[in-house]
């Protein structure tokens, strides 16, 4: 599969954000899931639909209010009128790529019913349980100006993300193409697919493929051991692993056969910083400063 072309499809409308196209791709091929954190009208939704169109992935949205109920995203139990019989009516989540729009704003309730879903690729309903679609990626949109009416991930959910980072604001000269173009949302679902799912579960076993040695691996534990002892909550065994795996697929993309302590500490600030508690629970951008200064602070192996 050439990656290669698939960021360059989404890149025809997601204007000079090659870097957090490429995370998300790192998330699809490491089956891990994606947390966006940032202001409404910057792209989010788009990258999402884009990425899906691109990759030939089945597409579902979800948007997230106060009334939503764990019903709407998994599904439930109906009764069938003409056969009398009761049966399962399959939800959204049944799909490849999630969108799950403005996450916080439901209930926690709610919430957690991605629980399964994002951490076992299944869901259990009346005892019975439904695997879910391979690949699947779920990308998850919050607000973080807009505190009314939402209700904060807790860490279990949080823990759920392999990786979280912001859109930011484009560049002059993006921003002026957007504005050329005018209508993106249109324009993401022209996009023709570069590859379709086979291709995509085919190469996410080949990252499993790739090479990570006991040097890179200490590292990784080195960097959780620290923020276990300086942090009120350091990373779990989840988030250790879950470098390894995005660090796997980095160096994938970028068609090496191995890890190198570069993909580590360059996926460190999106995979660690929202996983973490330190003991005076800073804001978000403080901890992703914190965890660069830490990783100033450990050897990088040679």
């Amino acid at each position: 599969m050439d990656t290669g072309k698939i960021i360059q499809a989404v890149e025809t409308v997601i204007k000079g954000k090659r870097e957090k196209i490429e995370l998300v791709l790192v998330a699809l091929l490491s089956r891990g899931h994606v947390l966006i954190e940032d202001i409404p009208g910057i792209g989010k939704t788009t990258l999402a639909l884009a990425f899906s169109r691109a990759t030939g992935l089945n597409f579902r949205r979800i948007q997230f209010t106060s009334d939503l109920l764990p019903a709407d995203i998994i599904g439930a139990v109906v009764l069938d009128k003409k056969s009398g019989e009761f049966t399962f009516r399959k939800g959204p989540v049944f799909t490849n790529i999630l969108l799950a729009d403005e996450i916080n704003r439901a209930t926690p309730k709610t919430q957690s019913a991605l629980l399964e879903a994002m951490g076992e690729t299944q869901v259990s309903v009346e005892g019975i349980t439904y695997p879910l679609p391979q690949p699947f990626l779920v990308i998850a949109t919050q607000n973080p100006v807009e505190h009314y009416g939402t209700f904060p991930l807790p860490e279990s959910q949080l823990d759920r993300f392999m990786m979280r980072f912001e859109m930011g604001y484009p560049d002059d000269q993006s921003e002026r193409e957007i504005l050329r173009d005018g209508t993106l949302r249109e324009k993401a679902r022209l996009i023709k697919p570069v590859t379709d799912r086979e291709e995509i579960v085919e190469a996410q076993k080949k990252v499993e493929e790739v090479r990570v040695s006991d040097k890179v691996i200490d590292y990784i534990m080195e960097i959780a051991r620290i923020t276990r002892e300086r942090f009120l909550i350091g990373m779990s065994t989840r988030a250790a692993l879950d470098l390894s795996r995005a660090a796997r697929a980095l160096a994938f993309i970028k068609n090496r056969t191995f890890v190198t302590p570069d993909d580590v500490k360059y996926l460190a600030r999106f995979v660690i910083p929202h996983r973490i508690l330190p003991r005076d629970n800073p804001d978000i951008n403080t901890r992703v400063s914190l965890i660069d200064q830490l990783l100033h602070e450990v050897q990088v192996p040679v």
